[in-house]
């Protein structure tokens, strides 16, 4: 296995990592937001709407907020680029 696989199964775990840490914060999240009663095994239908609302809420918001700092990203390496050609600094 040479460094570049390494890297790349690397990348995988923690890509992976950060995929259960987001979905351990949503669970948890809509959880307490939506789930009041204990009496039953199953989701009242109430809790249940809470509950996929709540995610896709979460969802929509977190596509979004990547959205705008991707957006933000490509302004500010536009920025820079436009910066350094001005000052003679093609990098």
């Amino acid at each position: 296995m040479n460094s570049q696989q390494m890297m790349t199964e690397a990348d995988q775990i923690k890509t992976f990592k950060d995929f259960l840490v987001q979905y351990n914060k949503l669970s948890e999240l809509c959880f307490n937001d939506c789930v009041h009663d204990f009496t039953s095994r199953n989701l009242r239908p109430s809790e249940d709407k809470c509950t996929l609302n709540c995610m896709e809420k979460y969802l929509r918001t977190n596509q979004r907020v990547s959205q705008r700092f991707h957006e933000f990203q490509m302004l500010a390496n536009e920025n820079m680029l436009a910066l350094a050609q001005k000052s003679g600094n093609p990098s």
